[in-house]
């Protein structure tokens, strides 16, 4: 069978940083795959060739089979050809994962991993944390209203909120949260000139691979301290849990436990940072929204999925097929990359109804946003906890809610969401 390949413009724009931070014209592009080759081979000069997956059945499929469609074997975030040769000369067994953590893990280390703590991450366990969490939307909210009545959200508000929350869950003492941000930021962000380290385009392989070890250093560093301080002064954080946990009957790998910091460190804030942010561009942009929202005894449930779905921090994750097997109607072959593009699946016209439109009140709202099977976010009941309370303290005490300039996304293939968010405000 003859592998169907996409239209250049197509493969150009998902391999795009600047697609994704204009956003538009990438949701066009899409919206084409899924309509004419919902399963196709992207080709691009400086990338091996790829799968495109956009449709949200077959990113599901793909997400509930970790046995043929491996994490592990190649990157997990698009890599082009040469920032894979350099990262596997640089990394132990020539994996070429600059981090491992979960993310990059496959049966049976990733369960065991996982349980770790998994258990500090369920509805449950999360209660006790309930009051804290509210504890801190109420300071954040009040340093909000102490702007005089304009700010940038994404930058003041949604960037350091569940930053703020995550550091107290993880351990990581308030004032060393300003590095975990700027950190944060430079991996995630490290295509954008306004984010990343060097605060410029990055040009080649070489740059990129450099400046992105240069921050993995850097979190390394911090987390060996935390490890070490843990060690001789556990404390109920789960820094202590991951410090003093055994795997196979010994301490976790140095290389595995700063992944293990890393990825909670920085997927379990960002995210849930970006996801608010949409929420409020949207109600900024809709004025009944708002009042509906802002009323005290409103249900914020269908607003935070839909803000969720809608922003789709994480855009895309690779995986790699261990064996052949048929997707979608179309042959996949051992040793084929393939790209889940959430953005695509969280659009699919085939899920969604009027998928262009934000809708807090679909019925049931399929977002995969989080992922989906063995892997899918650890963070997902914190994140929404999160975002609820944050609605719940900040809505009720706005009575105006407007954009105040135009809102700008990150130039990011990976994580993405508002790096600005001008909005205007009144206080009730």
């Amino acid at each position: 069978m003859t592998k169907p390949i996409l239209p250049g413009e197509v493969a150009a724009a998902v391999v795009d940083p600047v697609a994704y931070g204009a956003w538009d014209g990438l949701h066009q592009q899409l919206a084409w795959a899924r309509a004419n080759a919902p399963l196709a081979v992207a080709e691009n000069p400086d990338y091996d060739p790829f799968w495109l997956v956009t449709r949200h059945a077959d990113v599901m499929a793909i997400g509930r089979d970790p046995q043929r469609f491996a994490n592990a074997v190649r990157p997990t975030v698009l890599t082009n050809r040469d920032g894979e040769a350099l990262a596997r000369a640089a990394t132990p067994g020539n994996d070429g994962h600059l981090i491992r953590s979960l993310v990059q893990m496959d049966a049976p280390d990733h369960m065991k991993y996982r349980l770790l703590t998994q258990s500090w991450f369920m509805p449950k366990n999360l209660k006790q944390v309930e009051d804290r969490i509210r504890q801190i939307a109420r300071e954040t909210v009040d340093k909000l209203l102490a702007t005089g009545g304009e700010c940038d959200f994404a930058r003041d508000v949604a960037a350091h909120y569940p930053l703020h929350v995550v550091m107290d869950i993880l351990g990581v003492p308030p004032e060393d949260e300003p590095r975990m941000l700027m950190l944060t930021q430079q991996l995630f962000g490290s295509t954008d000139p306004d984010l990343n380290r060097s605060r410029e385009a990055i040009t080649s392989a070489e740059q990129a691979i450099a400046m992105l070890h240069y921050v993995i250093a850097d979190f390394e560093n911090y987390f060996r301290e935390l490890t070490a301080d843990r060690r001789a002064n556990p404390r109920q954080d789960i820094a202590t849990v991951i410090a003093n946990a055994t795997i196979d009957g010994g301490q976790i790998p140095d290389r595995e436990l700063a992944g293990y910091y890393m990825i909670i460190a920085t997927a379990g804030h960002d995210t849930t940072s970006a996801s608010t942010a949409g929420a409020i561009m949207e109600l900024a942009k809709n004025p009944a929204l708002f009042e509906r929202f802002r009323a005290a005894d409103s249900d914020k449930a269908g607003l935070i999925e839909e803000a969720i779905r809608w922003t789709t921090p994480v855009q895309h994750f690779m995986r790699t097929a261990r064996a052949d097997v048929e997707i979608g109607g179309q042959q996949i072959r051992e040793g084929d990359w393939l790209m889940l593009n959430y953005v695509s699946a969280n659009r699919d016209e085939a899920v969604f109804g009027d998928p262009f439109a934000f809708d807090p009140d679909r019925a049931k709202n399929q977002q995969i946003a989080f992922g989906f099977g063995a892997h899918v976010c650890l963070g997902q009941h914190l994140a929404r906890m999160e975002m609820r309370i944050m609605m719940e303290e900040l809505l009720p005490r706005l009575k105006k809610l407007e954009l105040a300039g135009e809102p700008a996304r990150v130039e990011s293939v990976f994580v993405g969401g508002l790096k600005r968010l001008p909005i205007r405000f009144e206080a009730t």
